[in-house]
């Protein structure tokens, strides 16, 4: 990576951690006065609070701070995808009925224990009608990047916080297949162009460099069509360095961080006695 982009990717990170703690800080300011606030509410609890101030106060922040984070990766992602792609945000196309039958069929036979392969559905042509106003559809993303270079689309559904729950990866294909399918028919006068799709996490719940065993969602996701963690983020940056780029400036960032909890820790308990 060349050092104007290092200095962008690392700009980018440090913006979005500053604007997130900015958030964060004035969420919980106005919370303060609100006995129903996400901290009050706990706090309140003579049970919970007995526990300590240090034990009560992570107990009630970390649910809500693991959540609005993960927007913060996935905005901070695409922001760091914008310096090597064009990030689109919906796809307005058209999907035959033929296809969502193929989709069936495809995610039924994964059920039955079927390897899943992106040539299942990457070789599978259709037959286009003269008329497809009734099968006009527009599909929402925030993770359709494309390489204009290349001349390849790329379909990604990312789970910032890591995981996916097994339940849901049968549905997350589907979506998925009928993304791929969208964009297909969008650019069926453009052979030269090709579509991928992806299932992303921001990080390896198992450990960087560690082997992602999340078993359900290999049943219906193919190798090919995983980037997880080091490689989602070498994939934004396109470029091999890229997580190490991005986990090096956050390291700095997230001094923001460190003193945005502990002042607001400090509006909550600044000497005040928890009573039931």
């Amino acid at each position: 990576m060349d050092n104007n982009k290092k200095k962008a990717v690392c700009e980018i990170v440090d913006v979005s951690i500053k604007n997130f703690v900015a958030g964060l800080e004035s969420r919980y300011e106005a919370e303060a006065i609100d006995p129903n606030g996400v901290i009050n509410a706990k706090k309140n609890n003579c049970f919970i609070a007995e526990l300590g101030d240090e034990f009560m106060f992570y107990s009630a922040f970390v649910r809500s701070f693991d959540s609005s984070f993960g927007k913060v990766l996935e905005n901070m992602g695409n922001a760091i995808a914008k310096l090597s792609y064009t990030v689109n945000g919906s796809i307005d196309s058209f999907l035959l009925p033929e296809q969502k039958q193929h989709i069936a069929n495809l995610v039924n036979s994964y059920e039955q224990h079927a390897k899943p392969e992106i040539e299942h559905y990457q070789q599978h042509n259709f037959i286009i009608p003269k008329n497809i106003d009734s099968f006009k559809m527009t599909h929402a993303t925030d993770n359709y990047f494309f390489n204009e270079e290349k001349k390849e689309h790329y379909i990604i559904e990312l789970k910032a916080g890591g995981d996916l729950d097994n339940k849901k990866a049968k549905a997350e294909k589907i979506a998925m297949l009928e993304e791929f399918y969208l964009l297909k028919n969008r650019l069926i006068n453009n052979k030269d162009h090709k579509v991928y799709i992806y299932f992303a996490t921001a990080y390896n719940k198992f450990g960087e460099g560690r082997q992602w065993k999340q078993e359900r969602v290999k049943q219906f996701f193919a190798e090919d069509e995983l980037l997880i963690g080091k490689n989602y983020w070498n994939f934004v940056c396109d470029d091999r360095n890229g997580f190490d780029i991005v986990f090096e400036q956050y390291r700095l960032s997230a001094s923001h961080i460190k003193k945005s909890l502990a002042k607001i820790k400090n509006i909550y308990f600044s000497g005040d006695e928890l009573t039931c």
